[in-house]
Order: structure tokens, then C-alpha cells, then sequence
């Protein structure tokens, strides 16, 4: 196994962004959960920024979802009670994503789902804040992945050796 010298200097901007993440969120008192989900998931497209906009308008969806949540189950709670409620509405939403995914693949997909999920388990949690974490999402997802595209693209290219391993 030979080293990727690229990789290794990238690794480093990558702790780095982690540090400056964790410091200002920390300050701030902001949940940084939402924006490194969305980098993570810019990392499983294999830093591809034509997918960022697709990363990004995806995990808002999401966590419009979860935003939306409380209206549709308060309105099926009348007909079905909270509990019907709660699993319809959940069903519904999963269904609109799946079915509709390559509609609008823009605003449902695999990453609506993905925070759609996430943000449902972290309603869990003290203190829930969808709205903020939807901010979070979008500007510090944002800035993490445009700083990482921007890394990429300062960092020399990987020699031919590099690139056929």
C-alpha cells in the first residue's frame, strides 16, 4: 500500500474544519450534527460538487419533514388518533420520498431520508430545534462542503502513479 500524499494533506484540512466546527458551534451553543451529516454525505459522492445542491435541498426536505410533522399528526390525530397518526404521517412521508424520488429527485431522495430520519431520532433529544437545526444544515453543511471543494481543487493534482492506485 503506498501513501496518497493528496489524501494525507486533505485528511488534515478535514481535522482542521472538525476543529473550527466544533469551536464555533461549541461557542454558539448551535447542534453541529446537521451540518457534518450533510458532509458526510458529501463524502460518500466521492466529493462530487454537482451533488451538493442534490445533498443539501435533499436534507432540508428532510428536515422539513420532521417540521412538518407536528400539523399533519395534530390533523390525523382527530380522525385516528396520535399514534395512527404519528405512522401514517411517517409512512406518508417515506412513500412521497421513494415514490416521487426520481420526480423531483432534487428535494426527495436518499439524503431526504436520511435526515428525515436523523432529525426524527434527534426530536428526541433536550431541547429540540428543527428550525435551527435546518440553519445549521444549510449554512454550516455549506460552508463544510465548499470548503472542502475548494481544498480539492487548490491541492495539486495526484500524480499518474497516485491516480492508478
Amino acid at each position: 500500500m503506498k501513501f496518497n500524499r493528496r489524501r494525507l494533506i486533505l485528511g488534515l484540512y478535514v481535522l482542521a474544519l472538525i476543529v473550527i466546527t466544533e469551536l464555533v458551534t461549541g461557542y454558539l451553543k448551535l447542534p453541529a450534527w446537521p451540518a457534518f451529516v450533510a458532509w458526510v454525505l458529501f463524502f460518500g459522492e466521492h466529493m462530487n460538487p454537482k451533488r451538493a445542491p442534490h445533498i443539501l435541498i435533499g436534507a432540508a426536505a428532510g428536515i422539513g419533514l420532521v417540521m412538518l410533522a407536528p400539523l399533519a399528526i395534530g390533523l390525523l390525530a382527530h380522525l385516528i388518533g396520535v399514534e395512527w397518526g404519528r405512522l401514517i404521517y411517517i409512512l406518508a412521508a417515506v412513500y412521497a420520498i421513494f415514490a416521487f424520488g426520481e420526480m423531483i429527485p432534487l428535494v426527495l431522495s436518499n439524503y431526504t431520508f436520511m435526515f428525515f430520519t436523523v432529525a426524527g431520532l434527534a426530536l428526541a433529544t433536550p431541547n429540540p430545534n428543527p428550525q435551527l437545526w435546518l440553519l445549521v444544515e444549510a449554512v454550516g453543511g455549506g460552508l463544510l462542503i465548499g470548503a472542502t471543494i475548494l481544498v480539492g481543487r487548490i491541492l495539486p493534482a495526484p500524480s499518474a502513479a497516485e491516480a492508478a492506485h
